[in-house]
């Protein structure tokens, strides 16, 4: 077993169905060794046990589930075909729309709406044979990377009670590294998988603007906000992508690849491989126990034969692109509701209405060319370089009782989500971002990493990831300590 001298806990051997990977789980079911009602039912009795705790699942519909998995049984014993998450139980996001279960979006003003239609990334993981089971907790509208909300409340890190699961898929984060779900969707604009990915000791992918199509309302070629996969290993990711990939006619970004990409994937060599090595994204504070992590997951690289090289991209202009174009897509999706209802939002997203009010049309312009300068740099960059390395967190999970990171490494936060900078600069450059396990602080707190690749390279980058992941064993095996992590 690796040194142990990060703080990070003695992996707990998974047993039982909530313990079983997603592939095996969907290959056992489609073979007649397990039922989907086997499968469902173990994994609402894990829910039972921990989410009272842990508050990351807000919505929950067992007997729909049941009904549903009954359903899938008969007519696979009927002879229809099993699909790729065949009797898999998933908890949606409560950002997507399900229909005829409860989306709130964590806002009040939708606390008791409910959808007549699903969502598109929905409407494909119940074609492969998914279950959904109900929806996970999430920030009012998505805003922020610390999951709480007025109508469910906060969801805690099963880590550490007292820390914060990320956001805004942290129900997804959290109900993954506690055995809940074997897959969550999650959506990205600033980190929004990557840091509960990072906070969980978990898998994250922020694919290509355009690779997971959505069919959603509002600014259609927008490429800031994208849906994707969360999962407990890089096989399992890749196995959600094959599903959730994929054209879609109503989408003008969308990539015309199909998810088949994404299946049969083996792991990429890193042998020769040159990989740039960022500290900091550009000058960012990092605080010293991540940096102490990231030491030791270069060092990894390194004994993998990887070439690696100290790297500062040139990421100028990225907060200006990244704060300018989520104040636009912010006002287009929410700035009806908050103008409408502003004593039922909280200040941060009110504060959203008042930052686009001070754009003008000078500042879209100029954004739009920083971005196009941005996009550029990043292709030569990765004409010179296979992966880029770098933080996804700059700090590790922190007190559930903030509502943001005031400072970090000592340096003051402009505003609630200027410490995701990390993310968010590499949300502004489009290139697809995996975010991975890297190690653990000497308090046993997760550590993440982003693996970026060029642009539309996001199976290779799952091929890069499935070899890093087989040289970090022990740390994406993992569980949190006490009871959330045996499962």
């Amino acid at each position: 077993m690796r040194d142990n001298r990060s703080g990070a806990p003695e992996p707990v051997r998974a047993t039982g169905i909530p313990g079983t990977s997603a592939v095996e789980l969907a290959r056992s079911v489609a073979r007649g060794e397990r039922t989907a009602v086997e499968v469902v039912q173990a994994h609402l009795d894990r829910i039972a046990e921990v989410n009272g705790e842990l508050n990351a699942i807000v919505t929950l519909v067992p007997e729909l589930a049941l009904e549903s998995a009954a359903a899938a049984d008969k007519e696979h014993a009927a002879g229809k075909a099993a699909g790729p998450l065949q009797g898999l139980p998933i908890a949606i996001k409560d950002l997507m729309d399900t229909a005829g279960i409860r989306t709130t979006y964590g806002s009040p003003i939708y606390a008791d709406h409910v959808p007549t239609h699903d969502s598109l990334i929905v409407q494909r993981l119940r074609a492969a044979g998914a279950i959904v089971i109900g929806k996970t907790n999430t920030p009012e509208f998505g805003a922020g990377s610390h999951t709480f909300n007025p109508v469910f409340g906060a969801t805690r890190n099963p880590w550490d009670l007292t820390k914060s699961a990320g956001g805004s898929s942290g129900g997804a984060g959290a109900a993954l590294a506690s055995g809940m779900v074997p897959l969550a969707d999650g959506s990205d604009l600033g980190g929004s998988i990557r840091n509960p990915a990072s906070f969980g000791n978990l898998v994250g992918l922020r694919p290509t603007p355009g690779r997971v199509a959505s069919a959603r309302p509002g600014n259609a070629w927008d490429p800031g906000s994208v849906l994707g996969p969360l999962a407990r290993s890089v096989g399992d990711l890749a196995l959600m992508m094959s599903v959730i990939s994929g054209p879609e006619s109503r989408a003008p970004l969308g990539i015309d690849e199909p998810g088949a990409v994404f299946t049969n994937l083996r792991p990429a060599s890193l042998a020769g491989v040159p990989v740039a090595f960022s500290w900091t994204v550009d000058g960012l504070p990092v605080e010293d126990d991540v940096t102490v992590v990231l030491a030791e997951f270069r060092a990894r690289l390194v004994e993998m034969g990887a070439v690696v090289t100290d790297v500062e991209p040139d990421l100028s202009g990225a907060d200006e692109v990244f704060e300018t174009f989520r104040a636009l897509e912010f006002f287009d999706g929410h700035g009806a509701d908050v103008l409408a209802h502003p004593e039922l939002v909280k200040h941060t997203v009110r504060q959203e209405i008042e930052w686009i009010d001070q754009l003008t049309a000078r500042d879209v312009a100029r954004a739009g060319t920083l971005r196009t300068d941005l996009f550029r740099r990043m292709q030569a960059l990765f004409g010179e370089y296979e992966l880029l390395v770098l933080p996804t967190s700059q700090l590790a999970p922190f007190d559930i009782d903030l509502e943001y990171p005031e400072t970090v490494a000592g340096e003051r936060m402009e505003r609630y989500y200027t410490w995701q900078r990390s993310c968010s600069r590499i949300t502004a450059t489009a290139m697809p971002a995996l975010a991975m396990p890297a190690g653990f602080t000497p308090g046993g707190l997760p550590v993440g990493v982003q693996l970026v690749a060029r642009y539309r390279g996001d199976a290779q980058l799952l091929a890069h990831g499935l070899a890093v992941e087989e040289a970090s064993a022990e740390v994406m095996g993992a569980r949190p300590p006490g009871r959330f992590g045996e499962w």
